[in-house]
């Protein structure tokens, strides 16, 4: 728990540190961070994440999170056809070395790319809108309260099971606590927010932020079970990798944005 908490605040402090300082830096940041979340993600489903076909898929992530905003520049295709070419030029792979790389793993390393990809790159790109560090602040707070609402609700109140085939220690008891903080952190967020954000698209973040960022945990408990692993890596001692820190980060983001609950 020591070495958690101590890996929780360095970790925690230069993030949001970059968060405050964003542009190019923070965006970088948050590339490198995609990058290494799909080297894990190869890694945990037993692809070898230097090989040729892993390749592709970090080709795809830095297509989705690469910093065109700002460094003024456009990105040459829009997402649904750079989504398009990339299944292709996987699938290519899988008729290229005549079955030698399944269909199975390139669809897998394909479903890697696309939910890293997308996710990140909203991360990245909700800082860079008006207003952006406190819509990137909001969802944070969001995310980290729902996670901490629902650690200690569940500890204390914690008796029926949400889920036990995918994540034994989690309850229902925890995730209505997680929800409830969230809400009011949102709601504290909108009554400090000078009318930026009303009160309506508040509770629909703070829900959306708490239902959702459980949701993108749950996924990821539920691949790492499939493959026998408790942690996606080893890069944040007491934590585990990037996957295991963003899972909720990089599924609330999008569905913030495609809810269009951001003013």
């Amino acid at each position: 728990m020591r070495q958690r908490l101590i890996t929780g605040i360095l970790a925690g402090v230069f993030f949001l540190a970059m968060v405050l300082w964003g542009g190019l830096a923070y965006h970088l940041l948050v590339l490198v961070m995609a990058l290494i979340g799909f080297y894990e993600f190869a890694r945990m489903t037993q692809v070898s994440p230097v090989g040729r076909t892993a390749l592709l898929g970090y080709v795809g992530i830095l297509a989705f999170v690469f910093p065109y905003q700002p460094l003024g520049l456009h990105s040459p295709l829009p997402f649904a056809s750079m989504l398009w070419l990339i299944m292709i030029a996987f699938m290519v792979i899988t008729v290229g070395t005549k079955n030698k790389i399944p269909i199975q793993t390139v669809a897998m390393l394909f479903l890697g790319t696309v939910y890293i990809g997308f996710g990140f790159s909203y991360i990245a790109e909700s800082r860079h809108m008006e207003h952006g560090l406190l819509w990137t602040f909001l969802l944070l707070a969001c995310i980290w309260a729902s996670d901490a609402g629902a650690y200690f609700v569940g500890k204390m109140a914690g008796k029926t099971k949400l889920w036990p085939a995918i994540s034994p220690n989690k309850t229902v008891e925890g995730s209505i606590g997680g929800i409830v903080l969230a809400l009011a952190v949102a709601l504290v967020f909108a009554g400090l927010s000078g009318g930026l954000l009303p009160w309506t698209k508040a509770f629909g973040i703070g829900l959306s932020c708490a239902v959702v960022g459980q949701l993108g945990d749950l996924v990821q408990s539920a691949y790492k079970r499939v493959y026998g692993i408790k942690d996606s890596g080893n890069l944040l001692p007491g934590h585990g990798g990037i996957l295991d820190r963003c899972d909720s980060w990089i599924v609330v983001f999008p569905f913030v944005h495609m809810l269009m609950l951001l003013p």
